[in-house]
């Protein structure tokens, strides 16, 4: 059995079940910790009572020290600096063998136990993914976000795992924001330094564990009856797509879904978009129609400067990687 974290509110509730549905889909033997950041999405985790898993509460899980740091953080950033924590919390408190961090934006295609046996095969107890940046994307986006991408993170639970957990958890509290400062961007700038500080490290070699929207260019992709394959354009290795990370996609109140400034084909659209936002709006009806306090989280452009006033102009304009929710 794998052991799985994630975290969400409810802004990002429907999204945070699409991908454990997604994921009760593709691996039979598996429990997922949910760590529900408001009482909305607590209340309604409990209330579906899902199978495979243990939903908690920032109650049951908040330290002291996450505490003395929370107001100081936005939303967003409370909730990165939150991940190495969560992850503690499981492996401590339910003595798991491993526990993957997953971001609550995934959805799986196959069966991602096949990337922790790759971790355990290396006879590694850290697994980390690297962002495999396509040509334009890697000048705009490497030095301000990194090598890797805390998107799926796995640790084992013995003391060289343990070790390079708790100074991931220590450096996100001390400081985890979002803007790039000294070396530093949010949670994830920190695990660049790790394959040459730490023996025990893992860069996840497989492929079809990441694809997202700033590497996309580099594939072809098929879909076949119960599989998504992929081909690496420059070698023309082929492997099965694992996880798609829907990284940016945003509700709109107008029944829009912005899903973001990358370029997206129109194929990749149809092959990983369409379906995804066809169940996000499934989500979305289920959840309103059961529970009356539900309100969808809907993104607000907020034009505080001129830089993100042009931003929502071209967008508004030209309706680029702008989409219909159903």
């Amino acid at each position: 059995m794998h052991y799985f974290t994630t975290l969400f509110d409810s802004f990002y509730l429907s999204r945070g079940l699409v991908m454990y549905e997604s994921l009760k889909t593709q691996t039979a033997d598996f429990h997922l910790y949910i760590f529900a950041f408001d009482n909305i999405a607590y209340n309604i985790l409990k209330a579906l009572n899902l199978e495979k898993a243990t939903i908690i509460s920032l109650k049951e899980f908040e330290s002291l020290e996450l505490l003395k740091v929370k107001d100081s953080r936005t939303k967003a950033e409370y909730c990165w600096t939150s991940t190495p924590s969560t992850v503690l919390y499981v492996l401590e408190k339910f003595s798991v063998p491993e526990c993957t961090y997953i971001d609550a934006d995934l959805m799986f295609f196959s069966d991602p136990a096949i990337l922790i046996d790759e971790m355990n095969q290396n006879c590694k107890t850290v697994l980390i993914t690297e962002h495999r940046y396509s040509k334009l994307p890697k000048l705009f986006s490497k030095k301000r976000n990194g090598r890797f991408c805390v998107q799926f993170i796995t640790f084992k639970n013995e003391t060289g795992s343990l070790k390079v957990l708790d100074r991931w958890r220590e450096q996100c509290i001390d400081w985890c924001f979002s803007k790039y400062e000294d070396g530093k961007f949010g949670d994830q700038k920190y695990l660049d330094e790790w394959p040459e500080m730490y023996q025990n490290i893992h860069i996840l070699n497989n492929p079809g564990g990441g694809i997202a929207p700033w590497n996309i260019c580099q594939y072809i992709f098929r879909k076949n009856e119960n599989s998504l394959t992929a081909i690496i354009r420059r070698n023309k290795d082929k492997f099965d797509v694992v996880f798609y990370h829907y990284q940016y996609v945003k509700l709109l109140e107008n029944g829009n879904v912005d899903i973001g400034w990358y370029f997206i084909p129109s194929k990749i659209r149809k092959l990983f978009y369409l379906p995804y936002l066809e169940q996000i709006s499934k989500k979305e009806d289920l959840l309103k129609s059961s529970f009356k306090y539900y309100k969808t989280g809907f993104t607000k452009f907020d034009a505080k400067n001129i830089k993100n006033l042009l931003k929502i102009g071209f967008k508004r304009i030209t309706y680029y990687n702008i989409l219909k929710l159903n």
